[in-house]
Formats: C-alpha cells, structure tokens, sequence
C-alpha cells in the first residue's frame, strides 16, 4: 500500500480508501471485509450519519474497533432523517452538527472522529455558522479535522475562502471529469486533500452494460468503457485502470473505493501496485469521451 499526506492534516492515508457505504447488512461478512482491508493496509474508512439510518456507523464501528490506534475514521453529517422515514432533509445547522456528532461517536464506539465532513452543501447555506461548529468540534477534541463532500464549485471555492477545512471528497473518473476544469487546481493550490469517489462510475467503466450517464449517451459511455479495456490487461485489469486513472491526478489523495467482497477488495488494494498509466494511455482516454463542465453551482 502506498499512504500520502492529507492535505494541511497530519494524517497519512492509504491510497485507497474504503467507502464504507457499499457494505450490506449482514455483519459477520462485513466484519470480514472489513479486517481483510486492515491487513493490506488500508487505513482510512469513511461511513455516514445517513447510510443506513446509522446502521452503517454502529457496524463500522464495532468491526473496527480492534484497530482504533491503526487506522483513521471518517464520517459524515447534514442530512436529517424525517421522523417518519420518509427521506430527508438537509441540515447544515450548527446546533444539528453539533447535536449529530454525539450520535456519530457513539455508534462508531470512538471518542474523536479524524474527519467529519458536511455531506453536502449549497451556496445558500449559512456557511459561517456551519464552519463554526465544526471548528467548535476541534476544540473540544471531539474531532481531529473536518471536510466538505461536494461537488459544487461555488461551494467548494467559499470554504477554501472561509474555513479550515482539509479535505473535500467528490466524484471523479473518466466519465465525471468536471472536477478537472478548476477544483482540482484549486485545491491543490491551497494543499486541501482530495478523496476521490466513483472511480468506475457505478459500474458503466468496467462491466455494467452502457447507459445514459451524467450528460453522457449511452453509445458514449460504452466508448469510454472500451477505452477503459483496451488498456487494460492481465497486470492491470479494467476496474484497477480507473483507479489509476484517478489516482494519477496529482490533487488526488486517495481514491474511496466502495467494496463489497473481498474480490473487490483485493483489485483495488492491488491498484497502487499495477503499471501506472503511460502518456500515451492516459491520451487514449482522455481522448475517448468529450470532456465534461459543471453547467451550474459555478
């Protein structure tokens, strides 16, 4: 495995990072997974308040438990269930952050959180408010650092501004290049680690059959995936060249993975080991599919 600095933070994490959503409810072979992912040294595993209803969290957290001292915990906050279960609502409140977080540690059986991030955003929240609270959360130890899960441009240029933030997670892969125009620069400028998701795209890259995706056809998305297995080969299959793909940006800290066997498991730990993508392989990709542009929250 190979670790990196994240960002203005002393934490040094895996390449690959395990996205914790993915995991199903059956505990015994989630615990399973999740030790494996230990052994071959991932340490860094990112769950949600939202996935499962907490669920995801208490699982997490038990499982892990054995490895508190070796690894780095991540969750998330700012989406709050309705009462009836209906779905829910977005709630970057700091009094709500500040009441959530409690629940977080609780499940997670942890008394310090290495990373809470807003799972989400927009430009009209009241941005300074919710900084404080995580900022609050720092000082009273409860959290070692804090981050933002977004997408959006205009969110992510305000917390740059505004906050101390030391991370930002966000989709990226070859069929979501948006985050290529300007966040990626951007942050890496200001040394804000990136935890990058969807490296396959839900699939469509490597083994889903094609299917109309973001601004993409479905003729356009089976072009890029064919790229995808044309330089791929039995030293780099295809799922481990979208990690590499992704992994090869230079204001990418980690690729979060989302695993549910151990197969899984193992291709994408076996990623930082494979040939790394050439000039003219990373050319053949990009020139597969037109580029993509955030076309709003800029």
């Amino acid at each position: 495995m190979e670790y990196i600095q994240l960002g203005k933070s002393d934490m040094r994490i895996s390449r690959i990072a395990f996205g914790c959503m993915s995991l199903g409810d059956d505990y015994a072979g989630s615990e399973n997974i999740l030790h494996r992912a230990v052994d071959l040294g991932i340490n860094f595993f990112d769950t949600a308040d939202l996935y499962a209803k907490g669920l995801n969290e208490s699982m997490v957290g038990k499982a892990l438990k054995p490895y508190r001292q070796n690894i780095y915990i991540a969750s998330k906050v700012g989406n709050q269930w309705r009462a009836d279960g209906s779905g829910w609502d977005w709630n970057p409140r700091k009094d709500y952050i500040l009441e959530q977080v409690e629940g977080s540690l609780k499940r997670l059986q942890v008394d310090h959180l290495d990373l809470y991030q807003l799972h989400g955003g927009t430009i009209d929240d009241p941005i300074d408010e919710t900084i404080e609270a995580f900022e609050l959360l720092k000082q009273q130890g409860k959290i070692r650092n804090y981050g933002i899960s977004s997408i959006r441009p205009n969110v992510i240029s305000e917390y740059i501004k505004r906050s101390n933030i030391v991370s930002v997670m966000m989709q990226y892969s070859l069929l979501d290049r948006r985050p290529e125009e300007t966040c990626l620069q951007l942050l890496q400028e200001n040394n804000i680690g990136v935890l990058a998701r969807g490296a396959v795209a839900q699939g469509l890259l490597i083994n889903k059959p094609p299917k109309a995706y973001l601004n993409y056809s479905p003729q356009e998305v089976e072009k890029a995936a064919a790229a995808i297995q044309k330089i791929s080969n039995s030293k780099r299959n295809a799922a481990q060249t979208t990690l590499r793909y992704v992994l090869q940006h230079p204001a990418i800290s980690a690729a979060v993975a989302g695993i549910r066997t151990i197969q899984q498991l193992e291709e994408a730990v076996g990623a930082v080991q494979t040939p790394a993508l050439n000039e003219k392989e990373m050319a053949a990709l990009k020139a597969a599919v037109v580029v993509n542009k955030y076309e709003q929250h800029r």
